[in-house]
């Protein structure tokens, strides 16, 4: 099982999918993951450190927890959803769950350089 934990975070566990389809796979999760975004911050849910961690599991079944930038976000209950769909367009991809969590809570230190340069935070 491989498991990611924000942008910069370390790939750990052991799988039996082979090494280059692992890379692809986690390549293209996080670029589907790209394409969903918050619809009040112009910049992507994965640069903004919403997602928390990223599990493949053997069959291919994505499990993802993530957060949102506050508990009352509007889209709080359609975000989930967007993700899931993002996921579910990749080949290969046999299911995906996404875990909503709130723990710990997000911050703008969760940001890549990439969102801070968007959101002019420097």
């Amino acid at each position: 099982m491989m498991t990611e934990t924000s942008p910069e975070a370390p790939v750990a566990g052991s799988t039996a999918i082979p090494p280059e389809e692992l890379d692809r796979l986690t390549d293209d999760i996080i670029r589907a993951l790209k394409t969903v975004y918050d619809p009040e911050i112009p910049a992507d849910i994965y640069e903004l450190g919403l997602i928390y961690r990223i599990d493949i599991s053997d069959e291919r079944h994505i499990a993802i927890d993530m957060t949102l930038t506050a508990p009352g976000c509007p889209v709080a209950g359609e975000m989930p959803g967007w993700v899931e769909n993002a996921v579910l367009a990749v080949p290969g991809v046999s299911g995906c769950t996404v875990n909503m969590t709130f723990d710990p809570p997000w911050d703008q230190s969760r940001m890549s350089d990439e969102a801070r340069v968007a959101l002019d935070m420097w």
